[in-house]
């Protein structure tokens, strides 16, 4: 169980580390003409907030891998979960029920790694 947690863990960090940069680095207009369309309905700060917030949850879970700390890989976990929360309630607002398996997998693989490493 202890690989399958860092393989999950090593995921979230990687798909998080992606979504938080092109937030962070893209224009939101740009976006939300594109995949984002929800980021036409927020101000920048919101927008860059969201993606400053992935990259910290990434950070706290490389930084806990690395010092073995469970309790901030939780946090950080616990963090990437509310933000999927978020992401499936903006998906069903916005009536994107297409694209709720990602939201929706990511959710379940947040959740697993924060009781995971909370059990280490």
């Amino acid at each position: 169980m202890n690989t399958g947690l860092w393989i999950a863990q090593l995921l979230l960090a990687a798909i998080f580390l992606t979504t938080g940069s092109v937030k962070l680095t893209h224009a939101r207009e740009e976006m939300a003409a594109g995949p984002m369309r929800w980021a036409a309905d927020v101000s920048d700060a919101r927008f860059r907030t969201i993606g400053a917030l992935e990259v910290l949850a990434v950070i706290g879970l490389l930084i806990a891998a690395a010092f073995h700390a469970p309790a901030l890989t939780t946090l950080a976990a616990a963090g990437l979960a509310l933000t999927m929360v978020g992401a499936i309630v903006t998906h069903v607002r916005y009536r994107e029920f297409d694209r709720l398996a990602v939201p929706v997998v990511l959710l379940v693989v947040s959740i697993v790694v924060a009781i995971g490493a909370h059990g280490l």
